[in-house]
């Protein structure tokens, strides 16, 4: 078919991430471009003006962005290992699922790791509250897409690795199987699968840059 694809992103980005591991679900061959956020190439300025940012994935030259849009994209675009539930209510819990995740899940994970000491306490449980409905969503699945890993166990592996790293590193003990038993579960579950083990950065590398990133944190105990 001759199709070219490159996916331009960073090694310790979830979002990144997440459209690789979509495309090595689905067996489809890329090109990787790894971008150092802070210079910017010109190549991602010019596929991405607007945000400036990654993952930028380019489909025969032509520039897709954001990426739960991207990956939409990739399960219509190529029907193997299908990603997304077939059925419509089905797609739009997914959708939905997704969606939380981006919004409330990282963005309160974030604030979490940014909080100074006065306010960390109810920052980090803030984004425990934000984890209950994806504990109660799993009931008894294997993953949030049955039996095969879809669309929001691929949005979720930031819950599933970035989460686990980012506590150990910021001494946060959150995501534990007595709070958290099936996400705990299906954190585990999802570790290893093959496909996703390969797709993740090592632990030392995200642990590094996240201690740089927010190290007023470090040796803090929750």
């Amino acid at each position: 078919m001759g199709e070219e694809l490159q996916v331009f992103g960073n090694h310790v980005s979830p979002f990144s991430r997440r459209v690789e591991l979509a495309l090595q679900l689905k067996a489809i061959p890329y090109q990787y471009i790894e971008e150092d956020i802070p210079k910017k190439s010109h190549l991602l300025l010019k596929y991405n003006p607007l945000y400036k940012k990654v993952p930028v994935l380019v489909h025969n030259g032509i520039p897709l962005l954001e990426s739960l849009i991207i990956l939409e994209y990739i399960d219509e675009n190529w029907k193997t290992n299908p990603i997304l539930p077939q059925h419509p209510r089905e797609r739009a819990r997914a959708r939905f699922l997704a969606k939380y995740i981006d919004h409330k899940v990282f963005r309160s994970w974030i604030k979490a790791a940014r909080s100074g000491r006065e306010g960390r306490e109810k920052a980090v449980e803030e984004a425990c509250k934000a984890l209950e409905p994806l504990e109660n969503e799993l009931k008894s699945n294997k993953f949030f897409g049955g039996d095969s890993i879809g669309l929001v166990d691929i949005v979720g592996i930031f819950v599933g690795y970035w989460i686990p790293v980012m506590q150990q590193a910021l001494g946060f003990q959150i995501l534990t199987t007595h709070r958290f038993p099936k996400l705990t579960k299906w954190s585990q579950e999802l570790l290893k699968h093959s496909v996703v083990n390969q797709a993740l950065p090592p632990k030392h590398d995200l642990s590094s840059y996240i201690q740089a990133r927010y190290p007023h944190n470090l040796g803090s105990k929750l």
